[in-house]
C-alpha cells in the first residue's frame, strides 16, 4: 500500500513538473488586427505671428483588418489642442488628427509633441510640431505730461 502511495504521488509530481515546463504560446497572426499610417508625422510651421492660432491637420489610414480606434490623444502641454476622430476607423478608411497651437505670449522657439494611443499593434505613435513664434511689436503708451 504504501509502494502505490508513493507511485502515485511521484506520478502526479511528474505529471505537475512536465506541465510546468510547458510553455503558454498565442500565436498571433501579424497581418491581423488594425494598424495606422499617417500621411505625415511632423510639421513644421515656419515663423508665425505671437497670438496666431496654428493649426495642421494629421491624416491617418487604417492598414490592418480590424476597424482602428484611437483611445487617447494628448498633447505634450496645454498651448497645444488636439482634436481627432472618435469613431472607430474601418480597414482602407481614413481619420484624421487637428492639432491647434496657441502662440499667445510664447514667442521663441516651440518644439509639441502629441501622443496618440489606439487599439493596434505598436499601441502608440507620436506627432511634432514646430515652428518659430515672432513677438509683435507692442505698443507703447503715449507719454503722460505732468502738470507743472
Amino acid at each position: 500500500m504504501k509502494r502505490t502511495f508513493v507511485t502515485l504521488l511521484m506520478a502526479i509530481g511528474f505529471v505537475a513538473f512536465t506541465q510546468a515546463q510547458t510553455p503558454n504560446t498565442v500565436t498571433v497572426d501579424a497581418n491581423s488586427g488594425s494598424k495606422i499610417k499617417f500621411d505625415k508625422v511632423e510639421h513644421n510651421f515656419g515663423k508665425i505671428s505671437e497670438g496666431t492660432q496654428a493649426t495642421v491637420t494629421f491624416t491617418f489610414t487604417n492598414t490592418g483588418t480590424e476597424p482602428l480606434v484611437l483611445t487617447s490623444v494628448r498633447a505634450s502641454c496645454g498651448c497645444t489642442t488636439p482634436k481627432w476622430t472618435k469613431e472607430p476607423v474601418a480597414p482602407g478608411q481614413t481619420g484624421e488628427i487637428t492639432a491647434i497651437y496657441n502662440s499667445k505670449g510664447r514667442p521663441g522657439n516651440f518644439t509639441k509633441t502629441i501622443t496618440v494611443k489606439y487599439n493596434g499593434e505598436a499601441g502608440t505613435e507620436f506627432l511634432t510640431i514646430r515652428g518659430f513664434v515672432e513677438t509683435t511689436p507692442r505698443e507703447t503708451p503715449p507719454p503722460v505730461a505732468n502738470p507743472q
